[in-house]
């Protein structure tokens, strides 16, 4: 995994956490350009701006762990075990 993304997601979850950029199911306009501050700090050299780097990049992370999420979702690993067994 790249260090971007760790640090990316790390920022993410930090952010979450402070809870300044929540809504009810998601993060209020603005969050982008506050990630890229956070990302600054972690990683000065990278040079990552919030359009178009880390909305693409966040993109493309939603869509690469969905598959993931929903393996570890209860509900679909219980619909899998239904359809395995025909019911």
């Amino acid at each position: 995994v790249p260090k971007e993304d760790v640090a990316l997601v790390s920022c993410i979850v930090e952010l979450y956490n402070i809870g300044t950029y929540n809504t009810d199911t998601r993060f209020k306009t603005g969050y982008l350009n506050e990630l890229e501050r956070m990302l600054e700090k972690v990683l000065p050299h990278a040079t990552l701006k919030a359009k178009p780097n880390l909305e693409s990049r966040i993109r493309t992370l939603k869509r690469d762990w969905t598959i993931i999420y929903d393996m570890l979702n209860e509900k679909t690993i219980a619909a899998l075990v239904r359809m395995s067994i025909g019911r």
